[in-house]
């Protein structure tokens, strides 16, 4: 099945934001496009917005001037749902209420011929459900932009209960068509990117709750350690705190409540105070010409120890010796050592490790434990947690350690996993949980990871990087410190685990 041919028409119901970007990519790819929405005068004004747009990449030099002529010959705002009647494809971007989609699809069975195909752009409802009321909905798919449709590539082309896959194909080939990187999935409750990306969010404000770090310094850590283009806190502040938490909440009932997606209590008490995010003025962070910046913790310039002395495999962290040593901090190393975890010693006789899923305060000697980062010679900030019993001057030793290397440090509360370390670990689990059930392959979840919410690496990819029988043991070790079956491994992680170990 290939994609739709540009001679045929692409309707878009429902003229707002999303709308209207759909509607642009659709009459930039060269096809028809026909506006409708059923408040009067909406869709004239959406084509007039569209033109708009269409002027400001002429004047970027991102489109030509006669194809933007071109373009705006074949935009056509509709009236009724009768003049959508010869399309080839319908896309729905309306309010996000089930029985409003289901009436509309229904009375579009009434107007389009059988072999249009019918397209939800939904991102928290069923697809199976809209298509559940139609005569015909075997040609019914989910093509889910994100927004701002124009700019990001990714599209998630879901296949419902009873969607044909001809029509499913079809879907795909013609988003790819149009410039775009469409992934397939199936029906299941977020989707690929909305799903898998629940523990970036829901670690960092257990994290908060729990008082292991604030807000700014869990951000900071997340950016300049593990990788990611912004912390979970900045993030939620720009999505909106009622959008984030609702969507957070829709995936855990539609699990029937399941633990590991839990919402949070504190940010349920951040949306009832209506702080709600930039849009709001206030919410993690306050916003304002003269809003005050919130600052990460930063630990004071250190002495750097002379020399330390490395037992075991550093796993990950192996990069950090040849950092030590262009410090000139002698690096000596005992020999045949080969146990996991392994550790650094510092000349007091303290331990740094990095994070494995314990608490600190549960290791056998005074340890500080260090968290994962996407890469040790490029991270910016590395952060600290001192179990009890280690005292102020081996503390300044670590610290003084990784300023050397050229790192910010960050000193947060004994957490078992840390920061980046847990988040990483977990977004590993969801992602092998939705590869084991189905819902897309591994290739189409980083996709998905990487271009709709822009992860520096897949969590896939990251968890082979990691190797998946250590984030297993340390999701294990996790568990036991929260046995409420939140960060109990998922099967298909396990497979895949000793698939791995032993291939």
């Amino acid at each position: 099945m290939t994609a739709l041919e540009l001679s045929s028409a692409v309707a878009v119901v429902g003229t707002g934001t999303m709308g209207q970007g759909i509607a642009q990519v659709a009459l930039v790819a060269g096809h028809p496009v026909r506006l409708y929405d059923a408040a009067p005068g909406r869709a004239e004004a959406a084509a007039e917005a569209i033109g708009a747009r269409l002027d400001r990449l002429v004047e970027k030099g991102r489109l030509g001037a006669e194809d933007r002529a071109a373009a705006a010959g074949r935009l056509t705002p509709a009236e009724s749902l009768a003049e959508l009647a010869d399309c080839g494809l319908v896309v729905e971007a309306v309010l996000e209420q089930l029985d409003v989609k289901q009436r509309l699809f229904q009375d579009l069975e009434d107007v389009v011929a059988e072999d249009c195909l019918l397209a939800t752009n939904t991102s928290s409802l069923s697809v199976t459900a809209i298509a559940g009321a139609l005569r015909a909905p075997g040609r019914f798919v989910g093509l889910h932009f994100f927004n701002p449709a124009p700019l990001l590539p990714l599209v998630e082309v879901v296949s419902g209960f009873a969607t044909d896959e001809t029509a499913a194909t079809r879907a795909y080939e013609t988003a790819k068509a149009w410039g775009k990187t469409p992934v397939r999935c199936a029906d299941t409750p977020g989707f690929i990117v909305n799903r898998v990306a629940r523990p970036f969010y829901a670690e960092a404000l257990r994290l908060y709750e729990e008082r292991v770090a604030d807000p700014a310094t869990i951000d900071a850590v997340l950016r300049e350690c593990g990788g990611f283009k912004m912390g979970p806190f900045e993030l939620t502040d720009l999505i909106g705190q009622d959008v984030n938490e609702a969507v957070t909440r829709s995936v855990w009932e539609a699990f029937s409540q399941d633990p590991k997606f839990t919402p949070s209590l504190v940010q349920r008490r951040l949306v009832e105070s209506r702080r709600l995010g930039r849009k709001s003025g206030q919410g993690w962070y306050a916003y304002g010409d003269d809003a005050p910046r919130a600052e990460p913790h930063t630990a004071g310039p250190e002495r750097a120890p002379e020399s330390v002395t490395v037992h075991g495999d550093l796993a990950s962290a192996e990069a950090l010796l040849d950092l030590m040593r262009e410090a000139g901090i002698r690096v000596g190393r005992t020999e045949g050592a080969t146990h996991h975890p392994g550790s650094i010693e510092l000349p007091s006789g303290v331990r740094l490790e990095q994070a494995d899923g314990m608490s600190p305060d549960a290791a056998a000697e005074p340890t500080i434990h260090f968290d994962l980062a996407l890469d040790y010679r490029a991270a910016t900030r590395i952060a600290l947690a001192p179990s009890g019993r280690v005292g102020e001057p081996a503390l300044k030793e670590a610290v003084g350690l990784f300023q050397a290397l050229g790192k910010k440090v960050s000193v947060i509360g004994p957490a078992p996993g840390m920061i980046v370390a847990r988040t990483v670990w977990m977004l590993v689990d969801f992602a092998w949980d939705a590869v084991g059930r189905e819902v897309a392959d591994a290739e189409d979840v980083d996709t998905a990871m990487r271009l709709g919410v822009n992860y520096p690496l897949g969590p896939v990819a990251w968890g082979r990087r990691l190797t998946t029988y250590r984030v297993v043991e340390a999701l294990d070790l996790l568990h036991d410190e929260y046995p409420t079956g939140r960060y109990a491994p998922s099967q298909a992680l396990r497979r895949e685990a000793v698939r791995e170990e032993y291939s």
